[in-house]
């Protein structure tokens, strides 16, 4: 049970934010509309097809309440009803033309407010914002629901300072907690990744670092191999936050495409059989098993595989 500290510091924080996206004024964004009637014109912008069912669960809002809203709309020409083709007892809402109109500028301004709010933020500090509030929703709302907005919200860019400690460590710390695997492991990667930098050759190779709301979320690096025209793909990693997104599939994807644009002819890579979900990302770009063989590795019994894919 929450203390009564953290109930008053979650209050005081929900007074703040009401007071400065202006949830408390009569007419919000000195719009004619409420906040709520707002948002649901925005829901109705987004997707021609739901019903009123459909508005008020991802809402949350009464029916009651709603249905009046949706009159009113009616009454001003905003909305249109079309009987469902599957569903006589459905309806679709839609914004009329005009409805569109009025939203528009709305939407605009709504775009520029929250351009206000962060201007006077660096980088950086906009970075803090959208993690925290990342944190916050995914912890109040559930994993799901903050993953279903997130899906675009990871980039991919090439290494900076830090980024190779960074695959080093965190590679250590999930393999240790998920697989139970031991020091030397920490050793493999950061010789992997030592190889990488002492001998990097920017025409062949590459390193991409996955990055979400301001925080790395998964990385992986394609190199040459020892045998000609062939590349080798190595320390692949999604960060248990960004898993789910396609991420990893996104990861591979970069590195076979990168492998053809160069010339290689296979890309080539090692794992085991416990990583299923690496394993089911390699399966679905297309590598095939080649052969496995058991080991003694990192304190565990493990069955190495060897993976190729002809390009």
């Amino acid at each position: 049970m929450a203390s009564q500290q953290t109930i008053a510091a979650v209050r005081r924080f929900n007074r703040f934010y009401t007071r400065q996206i202006g949830v408390l004024r009569k007419n919000y964004l000195d719009s004619p509309y409420s906040l709520g009637e707002m948002r649901v014109l925005y829901e109705l912008a987004q997707n021609e097809k739901m019903t009123a069912s459909d508005v008020a669960r991802s809402l949350d809002l009464d029916m009651g309440y709603l249905s009046r809203l949706l009159r009113n709309f009616e009454k001003r020409g905003l909305i249109s009803r079309k009987t469902s083709a599957t569903d006589a007892r459905q309806s679709h809402l839609a914004l009329t033309a005009l409805g569109r109109r009025i939203f528009a500028p709305m939407e605009q301004r709504s775009q520029q407010y929250a351009a206000s709010m962060l201007a006077k933020l660096d980088d950086t500090q906009q970075g803090q914002i959208v993690s925290a509030m990342n944190t916050i929703e995914t912890l109040l709302a559930g994993a799901p629901a903050a993953k279903a907005d997130a899906r675009a919200a990871y980039t991919l860019r090439e290494p900076r300072a830090g980024d190779f400690g960074w695959i080093v460590s965190r590679h250590a710390e999930l393999y240790l907690r998920e697989y139970g695997w031991a020091d030397p492991f920490e050793g493999l990667c950061a010789q992997i990744v030592a190889d990488f930098v002492n001998n990097f050759d920017p025409g062949r190779e590459r390193c991409w670092i996955a990055e979400m709301s301001g925080e790395n979320a998964g990385c992986v690096m394609l190199v040459k191999d020892d045998q000609p025209h062939v590349a080798r793909l190595r320390l692949l990693l999604v960060d248990p936050k960004a898993r789910g997104l396609g991420l990893g599939a996104r990861l591979v994807d970069e590195c076979v495409r990168f492998a053809r644009d160069k010339g290689y002819t296979k890309v080539t890579l090692w794992t085991h059989s416990a990583l299923s979900a690496a394993r089911h990302v390699y399966e679905g770009a297309g590598f095939k098993l080649t052969s496995s063989e058991p080991r003694r590795s990192w304190g565990k019994d493990v069955v190495a595989e060897f993976w190729d894919l002809d390009l």
